[in-house]
């Protein structure tokens, strides 16, 4: 296998209308591209930073693919499953583009294999960021003791708020890129955003969902203030918007968490979601000494 076997492109329509039967093939572990490539779609490509996208394929012998990568500057680069073979193809035709590279992300063990792989091509020293676990709903479970407290769809009158926590959310996630006034306006336009509010109207936690795409949605974010956390609000919310789109018909309703939170992971599986797969981000630093 050679680099260039990786077809590379900045034109988000030809990339889906090559590859987007394969993703819409596993939707649950391709949700990222999903949503990724709906979200370009909807709101342009310059939606995460003024770098144009990239996109990539590969195509197995009769033609068909077999892998995809999305990036959107600032943001990793995320690949769909790989061989060690693949991602040490695809690590170095990365070498051979003018593009800045700040990390990976993907299924466990093809972002371990290209990571190992760009450190051997670049002598870049590179460490794990951030262990992720897709889940996806089987039987909703509304949690108990339910808190005192009712969800409403966000508007208008919430950009503000909107804006604060999305920005919070990124501090303490360590996201980078898209602007939070810009987040909260697409997600107000299509009711993505449930508040869960105390009985005279105080908001306490929020839960998002992406729109729906090849019959997958995804739940994020998932955030309460800190003084405010350990009261129940965040399962009463998220299992406010699983439900929502269960009631919608939605096929596949997801959500990822970070490994290193034994508390959402048990939250999120006492109110019916179960693993999927272990996604990992790994990060790329300067050169090794």
């Amino acid at each position: 296998m050679r680099p260039d076997d990786w077809y590379l492109t900045e034109d988000l329509d030809e990339f889906l209308a090559r590859a987007g039967d394969f993703l819409r093939s596993r939707p649950a572990l391709h949700t990222v591209p999903l949503t990724v490539a709906d979200a370009l779609r909807r709101r342009g490509l310059h939606l995460y930073g003024p770098q144009a996208p990239l996109f990539g394929l590969l195509e197995a012998d009769d033609g068909t693919v077999r892998a995809t990568l999305v990036h959107t500057p600032p943001f990793h680069v995320h690949v769909t499953a790989l061989t060690p073979q693949e991602a040490d193809t695809l690590a170095a035709r990365y070498t051979e583009l003018d593009r800045p590279l700040p990390g990976v992300s993907g299924p466990q063990e093809t972002a371990e294999a290209f990571a190992a792989a760009w450190q051997r091509h670049t002598g870049t020293a590179v460490a794990v960021d951030k262990r992720q676990r897709l889940y996806r709903l089987h039987e909703l479970t509304a949690p108990e003791p339910r808190p005192q407290g009712r969800a409403r769809i966000a508007g208008p009158a919430d950009r503000e708020l909107l804006v604060r926590w999305f920005k919070e959310f990124q501090e303490i996630t360590g996201g980078v890129g898209q602007d939070a006034g810009n987040w909260a306006d697409a997600r107000v336009s299509y009711g993505g955003v449930t508040l869960w509010e105390a009985a005279d109207g105080t908001p306490l936690a929020m839960a998002g969902a992406t729109p729906e795409t090849a019959g997958q949605v995804r739940i994020a974010p998932v955030y309460t203030p800190a003084d405010l956390r350990g009261r129940g609000y965040a399962g009463a919310v998220t299992a406010e918007v699983s439900r929502a789109a269960r009631e919608a018909g939605v096929a596949e309703i997801l959500l990822f968490t970070d490994l290193d939170n034994p508390t959402s992971n048990g939250l999120y599986q006492r109110i019916g979601y179960r693993p999927v797969a272990d996604f990992t981000v790994w990060g790329f630093g300067g050169a090794e000494r």
